[in-house]
């Protein structure tokens, strides 16, 4: 069974999210080592979110109940009052309504700014590093791959991808009421991850002639070249000489030393912990907007092309393929069962083009059966199709497994 603790930027404080982020990295793999019940966990912590998604073992009593504790009761060693203040404001689901919610935040349909770019890129890294960790299974794998698939159905059918939305484009717009010519102003951008991309674009779109960037990896000079601005080897200097700073990066903190009260100057923090210290906000002549300032400041459009639908669509096609697939294992097994005594009768002759004609025509066998199987489940109709099978094939398709087994009837 799947499970999703999440807390967003909807329901939760900015600094509690802020503070969860910080424990997210071992929170699946503590989640795991402490509890017997719980198969894999995969943990989503951007900017305005923190989620835990886990495989429960079926059957498990009050297993969301279960699921829920066991994520707080890890994060309270790290996390203290935090974890408090996530148990009044986490919402629980399970079972289906996992997947439909993973994809809907992977299209960016419940991010602070509807449709943004960024975070499907943020959803399948969070995959990845638990896969790292080794805190994966089968089906948490599907499910985050699946929902990379349906976030471009999304963009596809609900023409998102030429919107443009995203934090980064949103900043601009605020910072832009402020801004007469962008032409005329030196921005500085700290961090060369997937924002720092975006924001160059959106800069580019608005005629900002000096964009530069900094970055304590040492990737300033790469980055730089890629997009046709100026690499900055000091942040001091860097910030010192901009009229916008713009950060998005897990590796520096900028603080009220870094920042000169010299003139009027733009601070930007897109990031998650905070990149820049709030201190910096007292500055003279600084204006800081950060996350909490663009919460405020985000809408929530019409979105055309009918999104939820589309998605809402691809979790029923999701649950209906895992739901036909003991039925596809049973019609596959039992031809290649089949199968495999043909060619053994015919072992020891020179066969070798005929075993391979036998084994395409299995597998060609096995084509529409599956399909119609997946088709079934989709339109609630797979007792049917599992009923035409014991008629047609003599196969019952046996549930107690994983992957479904077979029986053939007499």
């Amino acid at each position: 069974m799947l499970f999703c603790l999440t807390a967003s930027h909807r329901n939760t404080e900015f600094d509690v999210l802020e503070r969860l982020s910080l424990a997210a990295g071992s929170t699946g793999a503590d989640v795991i080592a402490a509890h017997d019940f719980v198969r894999g966990a995969v943990v989503v912590a951007t900017c305005n979110r923190f989620e835990a998604y886990l495989e429960l073992d079926e059957p498990v009593s009050a297993g969301a109940v279960l699921a829920h504790e066991a994520v707080l009761d890890v994060l309270q060693a790290t996390a203290g009052a935090d974890a408090d203040a996530l148990r009044r404001s986490a919402v629980v689901l399970q079972g289906d309504e996992v997947v439909r919610h993973l994809f809907s935040v992977s299209s960016g349909l419940e991010s602070m700014v509807v449709g943004e770019e960024e975070i499907t890129g943020q959803v399948q890294r969070a995959l990845r590093t638990a896969r790292d960790a080794g805190t994966t299974t089968p089906l948490l794998e599907q499910a985050f791959q699946r929902a990379a698939h349906a976030t471009r159905e999304v963009r596809a059918k609900a023409d998102l991808a030429g919107e443009g939305r995203s934090l980064a484009r949103l900043a601009l717009d605020l910072v832009g009421s402020r801004i007469t010519d962008w032409s005329g102003v030196t921005v500085l951008l700290v961090g060369t991850g997937s924002y720092a991309a975006t924001t160059i674009a959106a800069l580019q779109a608005r005629d900002a002639a000096d964009v530069r960037v900094y970055s304590s990896t040492g990737r300033a000079q790469r980055f730089a070249a890629k997009y046709g601005v100026r690499a900055e080897s000091d942040l001091r200097t860097g910030i010192r000489d901009a009229d916008i700073v713009i950060t998005c990066t897990a590796r520096y903190t900028v603080g009220p030393d870094d920042v000169p009260a010299d003139r009027a100057r733009i601070v930007v923090d897109l990031g998650l912990p905070r990149n820049v210290d709030p201190a910096v906000a007292e500055v003279e002549g600084v204006t800081l907007i950060d996350l909490e300032l663009l919460g405020k400041h985000a809408t929530v459009p019409e979105l055309s092309g009918g999104a939820h639908e589309v998605v809402g669509s691809a979790a029923a096609m999701f649950a209906a393929e895992r739901d036909a697939a003991p039925a596809v294992v049973a019609v596959r097994s039992h031809i290649q069962a089949a199968l495999e005594a043909e060619l053994e009768r015919l072992r020891g002759d020179d066969t070798e083009r005929t075993e391979s004609a036998l084994r395409h025509l299995a597998g060609v066998l096995s084509h529409a059966p599956s399909v119609r199987a997946r088709e079934a489940a989709a339109e609630g109709r797979l007792d049917e199709f599992e009923r035409a099978l014991e008629i047609v094939f003599g196969i019952e398709v046996d549930l107690s497994s994983e992957h479904g087994n077979l029986r053939a009837v007499s």
